[in-house]
């Protein structure tokens, strides 16, 4: 049983480079360990066409599921704090990549006001 969040684009979902140049900000290496069920080389770039992405973060894995406007962002259900904390500095960074919005249980917010409730401090 996972947790998920969803992040949706008016524009299209933003390239994995773009999300990645985001997480660098707020001091996630964020290396590939899967793409599309296959093992990764941490620094690789998907194709275009990408469906899933596992990503390492400090204290776990955030998976990273596309759709044709949004991505949903999922950890175990049994998340630590640490792992939640990083689950929110990876929406934030799909968020800001894609001038995309999160779906929050209180609504759907931009990356700014994201930034600001999750005290997410990008450099």
């Amino acid at each position: 049983m996972g947790l998920d969040r969803t992040v949706r684009f008016p524009g299209g979902v933003p390239a994995w480079d773009a999300i990645k140049s985001q997480l660098a900000r707020v001091g996630e290496p964020a290396p590939l360990r899967m793409i599309d069920g296959q093992p990764a080389f941490p620094d690789e770039s998907p194709e275009a066409n990408w469906r899933e992405l596992r990503i390492g973060v400090a204290t776990g894995m955030v998976t990273l599921r596309r759709g044709s406007d949004a991505l949903t962002c999922v950890v175990w259900g049994n998340a630590d704090a640490a792992l939640l904390a990083a689950l929110d500095r990876v929406l934030w960074a799909c968020a800001a990549a894609g001038s995309g919005v999160i779906d929050t249980p209180s609504g759907s917010v931009s990356a700014e006001n994201f930034a600001q409730l999750s005290n997410i401090r990008p450099a």
